[in-house]
This record gives C-alpha cells, structure tokens and sequence, in this order.
C-alpha cells in the first residue's frame, strides 16, 4: 500500500514533460518485449513488391526488398533498443565500477586507469568505433563491446569525480577509522551518494549508445543483415525522399521520439535530486 501512495506521489508531482516521456518509454518497452506477437510478419520475411505503397496489407508500405515496413519497424524496435540497452549496462558496469576502484584505492591505480580514459577519450569517439570495427569485423557482439569501453571512459569520469568528493567526508574516513574494507565503504557509504548523478548519467549514455548504434547501422557497420534495425532501414530506404515519401522518416522519427522521451525523464529525474524547487 505505502509502495502504491509514493508511486501516485510521484506521478502526481511529475511535469507534463516527465509524463510524456514515461509513456512513450513504456509503449518502446511494449514493443521491444512483444515484438513477435506484434509484428504481422517475419523480421526478414519477403511478402510483397519493391516499395509497394501504404495500403491495405502493408500499413507503411514495403522496402527495397519487399519486407513489410511496418514489421521491420516493430523488429528494429526489439533489436536496436535491446542492442543500446545491453551496451549502455555493460559500459556503466565497466566504468562506474573502474571510477569507483580508482576514487578509492588512489594512487597508481588511478594514475594508470585516468590516463588511459585519457588516451580513450582524445580520439573522436565515432572515428575510433568505426576503425575497431573495421580491424574487428561486423558483428553484435563487437559492436556491443567496442561501443560499451568506449562509453565507459565517460562514467568513469563521473563516477571518479563524484567518489572522491565523497571519500574526503568525515564519515568515510570513521569508517576506514573502524577498519571497514574498500568494497563495504563503497557499497555503503559512497554509492548510495552518488547515486542520483549516476542514475541521470545512464539515461543519458543509453541515449549516445542508441544513436551511436544508429549512426553506425546508417554508415554500414551497424546489426548485420538480415536484422532490422532503425538506422539501415533509413539508408535502405532514403532514396524514397525524392519522390516525396515519407517512409525513410519513420525509423528516423523513431530514434528521435525515444531520444527525446528519455532526455525529459532524465531532466525530471535531476531537477529531483538536485531539490530545486518550481
């Protein structure tokens, strides 16, 4: 009951923005867990004509291929939302837990871990993605790790920043007074401290990742064929825009309206943590 009365709280003192956003998260979750029960046809399946217009069967058409775009809308949904969303917890564990380690153990340890964030964010991030998976090869699994330890060196960063403001307190050092180990004083003093900076940092990373994602799909290098994903169905299709069809903006539109959707909750979420008031 007490859970249910804080939840009506909550969404009662939300703004109109937060709401949206919430909503639209929600319906991309939807979409994303039940794409096979949503989706008319297959991922892949071939069911009509090249770019057969926006009737009866085919809602929005088809692609260049003849799939069903409305499917692969659906499809890419599940594939390039999930895809972010594993990349953007692989790279938060990777970088909070290194930012973490380094605020607290100091010393070499957070020399030799700072300089090599440094190295890893000098080199423009798309550049140094596109030649890894150039060297690495196409793949879910490269794409996934290359993008998740490049993101990591920007929570490193905050999560570093964040720890040390946290470790000169007085009651981290009663507890290393009273013999507490590394992983306790960060597991009880430190992190729930930090945690509204980094709850607002991991929204905003799954936005990069989900773009990130998208411009590499756009360029060549995303999901490989034949997974739909929402930035190689805006190259497949972008010839379109000449004759006047709007079907290349759907996918295009998608990422936009998630993105969006996102930022607003993670805005909502700052403003709450910071105790800032209307």
């Amino acid at each position: 009951m007490s859970i249910a009365i804080g939840l009506a709280r909550t969404i009662r003192t939300m703004p109109p923005t937060a709401i949206f956003g919430v909503l639209v998260i929600l319906a991309y979750a939807v979409v994303t867990i039940f794409a096979p029960l949503i989706a008319p046809y297959g991922e892949a399946e071939i069911v009509g004509a090249q770019f057969e217009p926006w009737e009866g069967a085919f809602p929005l058409g088809t692609d260049s291929l003849g799939r069903d775009m409305l499917s692969r809308l659906i499809w890419g949904a599940r594939n390039t939302v999930s895809i972010a969303l594993i990349t953007t917890v692989l790279a938060f564990a990777i970088g909070a837990i290194a930012g973490l380690l380094a605020a607290a153990l100091g010393g070499w340890f957070d020399l030799i871990l700072s300089r090599i964030v440094d190295i890893l964010m000098a080199v423009p991030a798309l550049i140094f993605t596109l030649l890894a998976l150039s060297a690495l090869g196409p793949g879910v699994v490269n794409l996934i790790l290359v993008i998740a330890v490049l993101d990591s060196t920007r929570v490193f960063r905050l999560a570093r920043a964040t720890a040390m403001n946290v470790m000169v307190l007085d009651y981290v050092e009663a507890a290393k007074l009273r013999g507490e180990g590394t992983w306790w004083i960060i597991r009880r003093e430190v992190l729930p401290n930090i945690a509204a900076p980094l709850i607002a940092e991991f929204g905003l990373r799954f936005c990069f990742v989900f773009l990130t994602i998208s411009a590499l799909a756009f360029l060549g290098l995303g999901l490989p064929p034949p997974m739909a994903d929402w930035g190689s169905m805006v190259r497949d299709n972008a010839s379109l825009i000449t004759f006047g069809d709007v079907t290349p903006l759907l996918p295009a539109g998608a990422i936009a309206l998630l993105t969006v959707a996102v930022n607003f909750v993670v805005d909502w979420m700052l403003h709450r943590a910071s105790g800032l008031k209307d």
